[in-house]
C-alpha cells in the first residue's frame, strides 16, 4: 500500500462553557484506545481540565520537550516534574501521556496485546535523532509483536509549507537515510520570502516530508502500514485550528494526549 494521509474524526466537548476542538486516529479508536490530538483551543492552562474530562483521577505527565530522542516512563514527568524528553511512555494505569506541538509531529504508540501506549514530539531533528527507533526498541523490551503495534501522526506541518535550504536538506538525507543527495537535488524551488529589510529576496528552498520520513522510518523498524494512520490535516494550513511556529512565530502550542491504561 503506498504512502497514504488520511482524515482523522473530529469533536468537541464543553468544559465550564468552553468548548475544545479535537481529532482522533481511526486505528486507535476502533482498538479503544482513549487519545486526543487538540486544536489551538487547548492550551497548558486546561489540561488539569481535560485530563479529568476524559479520564477522572488520572495523573497527567508531561515533558520539557528539548528536540531530542530522549525517552523516559510517564513517572519522571508528572505533574509537578518536567524532565528533559521528547517521548512518554505509560509505565502505570493512571496516566495521561502529554505532548505539545506546533508544525512538530504528535506520535502515538499502542499495543494492542499488551495495551502499552508511548507518545512522541517529533520533527525534523527527532527523526534525525532516531526517536522512533528509540521508541520501538522499548516496545520490543515489553515483548511487542510488531503486528499488534499501532502509530497514529496527528496534525503536523505539511511538505508544500515546510521549506528548507540545500545544506539543510542534505544534512537531513544523511542523516536520516544515509544518503548523500549533493547530485540529486534537482527539485529546487525559487521561493519569494518576504521580510521587512529585503521584502523580494529570492531563495532556493526545498520541501521536506516530514510525516513521509516518518512513515518510512516505521516502516523501516517493520512495522506493517496498515497499522499506521497519518493525519492530512497541516498546522501551518490551517490557521483557524492550529498554532504554527513556521506561520507566524509563535509561542502557543497544541496539546495531544493517549491514556494509559495497562
Amino acid at each position: 500500500m503506498p504512502y497514504k494521509e488520511i482524515a482523522f474524526s473530529k469533536a468537541e466537548i464543553f468544559i465550564q462553557n468552553k468548548k475544545f476542538e479535537y481529532y482522533s486516529s481511526p486505528i486507535l479508536s476502533q482498538n479503544n484506545f482513549k487519545h486526543a490530538f487538540f486544536t489551538k483551543s487547548s492550551s497548558e492552562k486546561f489540561l488539569q481540565l481535560l485530563g479529568n474530562y476524559f479520564n477522572k483521577n488520572y495523573i497527567n505527565c508531561v515533558p520539557k520537550q528539548i528536540h531530542s530522542n530522549v525517552i523516559i516512563f510517564g513517572s519522571h514527568s508528572e505533574e509537578g516534574i518536567k524532565s528533559d524528553a521528547d517521548g512518554l511512555v505509560g509505565n502505570k494505569c493512571n496516566q495521561n501521556l502529554w505532548v505539545y506541538t506546533a508544525d512538530c509531529m504528535p506520535i502515538f504508540f499502542a499495543d494492542k496485546g499488551t495495551k502499552n501506549v508511548a507518545t512522541l514530539h517529533c520533527g525534523r531533528k527527532g527523526l534525525e535523532k532516531k526517536i522512533i527507533k528509540n521508541m520501538v526498541k522499548i516496545f520490543d523490551n515489553f515483548g511487542t509483536s510488531r503486528d499488534d503495534l499501532l502509530v497514529a501522526i496527528g496534525p503536523a506541518i505539511s511538505k508544500e509549507h515546510y521549506l528548507v535550504d540545500k545544506m539543510t536538506l542534505r544534512e537531513f538525507y544523511r542523516k536520516v537515510e544515509n544518503k548523500d543527495i549533493t547530485v540529486n537535488l534537482t527539485k529546487t524551488e525559487n521561493i519569494l520570502c518576504f521580510s521587512d529589510s529585503n521584502p523580494f529576496k529570492e531563495q532556493n528552498l526545498n520541501q521536506l516530508d516530514l510525516k513521509k520520513s516518518a512513515y518510512r522510518q516505521l516502516l523501516n523498524e517493520n512495522i506493517p502500514n496498515t497499522n499506521i494512520d497519518i493525519s492530512n490535516l497541516c498546522t501551518y494550513k490551517f490557521k483557524n485550528e492550529f498554532n504554527s511556529w513556521r506561520r507566524n512565530k509563535t509561542i502557543s502550542r497544541q496539546w495531544n494526549f493517549i491514556c494509559s491504561k495497562r
